[in-house]
């Protein structure tokens, strides 16, 4: 079993505690990092957490084998730095950085320390998404050509917090809060991107921002890409891949849409599961020597690489940037 202190405890780092405690058996949350421990008191006594103050005190305890940081973007690389320094293993939500760089940077500390580095990307756990993916890496469509994926929602509406919506902190609109979960699918699935024009639309600023953002993505393969993102509008998921003999559209967690010329499209369905958990765990397999970690370095940094090209074609009124 593998302790962790989950260092943040808003929103999600509610939701990926919730996701694993009492129910896995692979990873628990034992400490919680907070400067305010009145605001989460209760939900740290439901699950049993101890709350300390700071990071520092966090690393400092010696039966914390690994760090889960779901704080603000800006502060992922130091925090990840010294993790890796007091050799604790770390999971990062996503972003993983803002920036190519410290995406490098944050890596290479890992790689030295020898502790495994995860992310959030939960969303390449739907089984929708994981049977996506083994089709498109089987060539059971042929040659990939191009890639499309969308997912838009509503939670900067509902969940607005002001370091969400700081341009800053947040760039590019819904690139941070649910683009970039595409934009790590559409690496994983079809490698490196070469170059972006991205385009951001606002109708509304914050909070309860209505703002939409659409990418072109050509990628180092020569397979081309679309990315949309929505921040004002019920939950959305899709991701749909165009080979030459076919093509596969995820809808969703649980449904796969498969299309053959000359056959009536195949429509599959799977049990739904708790991806933040999924992911959560195949990062305790990892610390514990179980199984690589499924995302590797090499594909979170070009995902930052990529992310970081978008967000400047976004504020150059859509002008292509090289990756």
């Amino acid at each position: 079993m593998i302790e962790a202190a989950i260092v943040g405890l808003g929103r999600w780092g509610r939701t990926l505690v919730a996701s694993v405690q009492g129910k896995s058996d692979r990873l628990r949350f034992t400490h919680a990092v907070s400067r305010d421990p009145a605001r989460v008191g209760d939900f740290a006594a439901q699950h049993g957490l101890k709350i300390v103050d700071s990071l520092d005190a966090a690393l400092a305890e010696p039966g914390i084998d690994a760090i889960v940081l779901a704080t603000p973007h800006s502060q992922h690389l130091s925090e990840i730095l010294a993790g890796a320094a007091a050799g604790k293993h770390v999971f990062c939500e996503k972003p993983l950085t803002l920036r190519r760089a410290e995406a490098e940077r944050a890596v290479a500390a890992c790689d030295e320390a020898g502790v495994v580095l995860g992310v959030g990307h939960d969303k390449g756990f739907f089984p929708a998404m994981a049977e996506l993916a083994r089709i498109a890496a089987s060539g059971a469509l042929g040659r990939i050509l191009h890639i499309e994926g969308n997912f838009s929602n509503e939670v900067a509406a509902t969940q607005f917090t002001p370091w969400r919506d700081a341009a800053k902190a947040s760039p590019a609109g819904g690139l941070t809060g649910t683009g970039i979960h595409v934009l790590d699918a559409f690496v994983r699935m079809a490698g490196p991107v070469g170059q972006v024009q991205a385009r951001l639309i606002a109708h509304k600023p914050s909070p309860d921002p209505h703002d939409t953002l659409s990418v072109l993505l050509e990628f180092e393969s020569g397979i081309s890409g679309m990315l949309a993102a929505v921040r004002s509008t019920p939950m959305f998921w899709r991701v749909h891949v165009f080979g030459r003999d076919g093509s596969a559209e995820a809808l969703g967690r649980t449904e796969l849409v498969i299309r053959r010329s000359g056959k009536d499209p195949e429509q599959l369905r799977f049990a739904n599961s708790d991806s933040v958990r999924a992911n959560l765990e195949a990062f305790a397999d990892a610390v514990a020597g179980k199984a690589p970690y499924p995302i590797t370095t090499r594909e979170m940094v070009d995902v930052i690489a990529a992310f970081e090209a978008i967000v400047k074609s976004a504020s150059a009124d859509g002008r292509a940037q090289e990756v």
